[in-house]
């Protein structure tokens, strides 16, 4: 009896090695990751021993990782019902919760294992990267390190514990806890030496914190491995773009597309021809940029990265309406596009389509919760349509011994993306000390602005002034109707009628001189720096009077960032009458000056900055037939915004050209300025 038995045990051993032996060539499938051929061997397996436990086992796994989740669970489900004690049978029915994305059930699943045996690696390592997908990587990071003090060093855990370490500093960065996230990222270096994936991560927390110094050191520190030298050279040139050097942007951007053709990493070919034309477009080189999306057009008409390059060419050179084309193709190609969603915006929000824009962003942020780029984007388009005061206060004076304290108050209040109604108060107090000559006036209107088509908008104000001056008091009809036209891409144009009372001095209050002003402003941009803006006014008045008068301005854009420009101005006014014991009124008046301008705009999205403008010209006038007399203009202020809301500043303005004041004296006037949005956000919006 004992020998049979000892026959039996030594058949069952020898038959189990010869049998492993024979599965072998599938273990080694399954261990190299040749998921299809590890399939085939253990379905042909299962047709001679369909109950092998190993064979079902090495089955359930092959077809797991190679894309039938679903079966593989049925597989392991059944196995579990033969052997429902089998730690290894639990190890892999668990691992099939996760193929099935069932996380929250491996969750639990998992922990019933560890608590059965809290030294099983599998258990423990599988438990982690299940608390990982879940997005708890605090608990991840805790499991891992258990599995770790199992099995030190395992190259499996390790890897799952760099991935988390990265998923916590997104979750972090995506709460905006910038430090958080680059705390997790730093100790991710300590542990992983100069790796590639936590640098680059480093270096996009730095761009989206606006540290760009900090994200131009990481890439620094990466391009040290030649290997990442082209992935470096591509992160530098956003950041130099981000700087607003254009042109060493240009420079890098060259020197990372020249080294495509010695590389053997395929990969690193579309981010690198990306950057490129992105910084050929920044540099508004438009005609090389377009050749080179025209290339990879008909090589590739449908990739989205391809599209979005031209929709950001076109949105640089104003053809909005081809970008969002492009955008929509994007969108149909892959809903969840962040360059189609937030580009489709942007390029909406520039034809005049607000509401439309709106819904692009916030499609945006339902795929990318809390997206910075999205977020500002609503913010900045909520302060477009927020109510808001403006308050100016200034001071005039002028070498004819007039001076003046003016009040002035703005309030918009914007009840829709299409309708806004306009309200403003206006004191000015006037005096002159030799003639003791003294006015004051208070004016008060009302009106709207309403969005009549998405390139014409109305605007119109009615009101009355009520003067106070020496030898009489009254009340005027004031008025300022006009419509905003965006007739072609890069051109502006205003027509409007305004009604005013001249107002400079306390002679002109009291002489109760009103003003029909009908006028029109047409500006034109181009994709070549230069700019062309004319103003024309034909202005019949009350005392019998009339005057013509033309301003046209040629300019160059020399920097975007902060704006510098550079141009030559000339004006011609001529009035019917001449009355100069009265006003400045000559028959013809001539002016030709050149000036600079340099601004630095109040950011909507920064606050906690300063903000500039200063202008400086000089040039020539000429009145009626007299000779020439140089000119000189000298404008400047200089601002802070305190919050997202509130921004103030002081300005300044010097000139002594005669058409500068309607009584054409040299002048000077100084002043605050101060701006409220007076609530976070539009109040038609949620």
């Amino acid at each position: 009896m004992i020998i049979k038995k000892l026959l039996l045990l030594f058949t069952v051993l020898v038959t189990t090695v010869i049998y492993s032996q024979e599965m072998q060539e599938g273990f080694t499938y399954l261990e190299t990751g040749k998921y299809v051929k590890a399939e085939t061997f253990f379905q042909t397996v299962l047709k001679d021993y369909p109950n092998n436990k190993t064979a079902r086992l090495c089955y359930g796994r092959a077809i797991g990782l190679n894309g039938k989740p679903e079966e593989a669970n049925v597989l392991f489900t059944n196995l579990l019902a033969d052997y429902p004690s089998d730690f290894e049978v639990k190890l892999n029915y668990g691992e099939s919760l996760l193929w099935n994305s069932n996380f929250t059930k491996a969750k639990t699943y998992f922990k019933s294992l560890i608590d059965e045996d809290p030294k099983s690696f599998p258990a423990l390592l599988s438990y982690a990267n299940t608390l990982s997908n879940l997005k708890e990587y605090e608990d991840a990071l805790v499991y891992v390190n258990k599995a770790l003090e199992v099995l030190p060093g395992n190259p499996n855990a390790l890897t799952s514990k760099k991935y988390m370490y990265l998923g916590y500093a997104y979750q972090k960065q995506q709460a905006q806890q910038y430090d958080e996230a680059e705390s997790l990222l730093k100790e991710n270096l300590t542990l992983f030496n100069n790796d590639k994936e936590t640098l680059l991560n480093l270096a996009n927390l730095y761009l989206i914190a606006n540290r760009l110094e900090d994200a131009k050191s990481t890439y620094d520190l990466l391009a040290t491995n030649p290997n990442n030298k082209i992935t470096a050279l591509n992160g530098l040139a956003l950041v130099s773009h981000l700087n607003g050097k254009e042109k060493e942007a240009l420079e890098l951007s060259k020197q990372a597309y020249k080294s495509l053709d010695t590389i053997t990493d395929k990969s690193l070919i579309q981010p690198t021809t990306e950057r490129h034309i992105q910084a050929l477009i920044w540099n508004k080189q438009f005609k090389p940029a377009d050749k080179l999306i025209a290339n990879l057009i008909s090589t590739k008409p449908n990739e989205n990265w391809i599209l979005a390059l031209r929709a950001t060419l076109n949105i640089y050179k104003s053809d909005f309406k081809k970008s969002v084309t492009d955008y929509n193709q994007i969108l149909v190609n892959d809903s969840a596009s962040f360059d189609g969603n937030l580009g489709k915006a942007n390029a909406l929000k520039a034809l005049g389509f607000y509401d439309d824009a709106y819904l692009s962003a916030e499609n945006t942020l339902k795929f990318y919760n809390n997206q910075k780029d999205a977020s500002n984007f609503i913010k900045n388009l909520n302060t477009t349509f927020t109510p808001s005061y403006e308050g100016k206060a200034s001071y005039t004076f002028d070498n004819g011994d007039n001076e003046a304290f003016a009040f002035n108050n703005n309030l918009e209040f914007p009840l829709s993306t299409k309708l806004k109604a306009l309200g403003s108060y206006n004191y000015r107090n006037t005096s002159n000390s030799v003639t003791d000559n003294k006015a004051t006036s208070n004016d008060f209107s009302l009106g709207l602005a309403y969005q009549l088509l998405p390139n014409v908008t109305f605007r119109g104000t009615a009101g009355i002034m009520a003067a106070n001056a020496n030898d009489t008091d009254y009340t005027q009809l004031l008025t300022d109707l006009s419509f905003n036209i965006k007739p072609f891409k890069l051109q502006t144009l205003d027509i409007g009628y305004k009604r005013e009372v001249q107002s400079f001095n306390a002679e002109l209050l009291d002489r109760e001189i009103v003003q029909n002003n009908y006028y029109a402003n047409y500006n034109l941009s181009t994709n070549f720096k230069l700019g062309w803006f004319t103003q024309y006014y034909y202005t019949s008045q009350n005392d019998d009077n009339t005057r013509n008068l033309l301003f046209t301005s040629l300019y160059y854009n020399i920097l975007s960032k902060p704006s510098l420009k550079a141009g030559l101005n000339y004006q011609y006014i001529t009035f019917k009458n001449q009355v100069p014991t009265i006003y400045f009124s000559p028959n013809k008046f001539n002016a030709v000056e050149v000036f600079v301008n340099l601004i630095k705009d109040e950011v909507i999205t920064k606050p906690k900055e300063w903000f500039y403008e200063l202008t400086a010209a000089t040039g020539l006038q000429y009145i009626e037939d007299d000779s020439s007399q140089s000119t000189y203009r000298i404008q400047a202020k200089l601002g802070y915004k305190f919050s997202s809301r509130a921004a103030a500043n002081i300005f300044g303005t010097r000139s002594n050209i005669a058409s500068a004041t309607a009584a054409g004296f040299t002048f000077t006037e100084i002043g605050i300025r101060f701006k409220w949005y007076l609530f976070d956000s539009p109040t038609f919006r949620n």
